[in-house]
């Protein structure tokens, strides 16, 4: 299975809550590792899981280069020029994807808590469907609101699903959608609504609750909490 890791972005608001210039949150710490250290870790112990490709800045390659040499993988990892936007990102990625590249995971750098065992559900979807996204039912009412923050609509929760990554998709079908939005101009937050825009259909493999997406001091707070948890006992 071949795996595209996003991580051309800055983390602003994590560096404005720190009064730091924007950086790659990505090379953040968490328990004495990058952030990209443990998305690694965990795709590297998948057993789909056989090339990496991480879409980046120029200036970042040196940085994550040098975590991922410090894990001594065995999975091969590539470095992609990251574009202006996700999207743009992951349209660079498709095209360095080798040739015999049928089928392709898209996966958050900073879900870093994601485990080997969601990579291993995800590409297993492949099997029955040729586009899905990881999710987790909606535990909270959701509202929808106006302007003005007035409400006009409470939809029904139970239709509702908290979208995350891997997302996996074929890869010819996820190209032709990339260009058709190209050329139409779509500008999306996820090749799943890509997908959606193009009439495909996608489908939902169970997520898990602890695949937070860190974006947040706060989200890096309670990922060291989950992460001390899992690794109690073993440090």
């Amino acid at each position: 299975m071949y795996l595209l890791i996003p991580a051309a972005g800055i983390g602003r608001r994590l560096s404005a809550a720190w009064q730091q210039a924007p950086r790659n949150k990505l090379l953040l710490p968490l328990r004495n590792r990058p952030l990209l250290a443990w998305t690694l870790l965990a795709a590297e112990a998948a057993q789909s899981i056989r090339w990496i490709g991480i879409i980046c800045q120029p200036t970042d390659q040196p940085d994550f280069a040098a975590i991922a040499d410090t894990l001594s993988l065995s999975t091969p990892v590539h470095f992609i020029t990251g574009g202006d936007t996700r999207q743009a990102s992951v349209y660079n990625g498709l095209q360095a994807l080798p040739a015999e590249a049928a089928q392709v995971l898209i996966h958050d750098g900073a879900r870093c808590l994601s485990t080997p065992d969601l990579f291993d559900r995800c590409a297993a979807a492949f099997q029955s469907c040729k586009g899905f996204i990881a999710a987790v039912p909606v535990k909270d009412t959701i509202k929808q609101v106006n302007a003005n923050r007035q409400i006009e609509h409470t939809p029904d929760r139970s239709r509702l699903w908290a979208a995350q990554t891997p997302q996996g998709f074929d890869v010819s079908l996820l190209k032709d959608c990339h260009r058709r939005g190209h050329d139409q101009g779509w500008a999306v937050t996820d090749d799943a609504a890509l997908f959606e825009k193009c009439g495909l259909p996608v489908n939902i493999v169970e997520g898990e609750e602890t695949n937070l997406k860190v974006t947040t001091p706060a989200d890096l707070s309670i990922a060291e909490l989950i992460l001390k948890q899992r690794l109690r006992g073993t440090d």
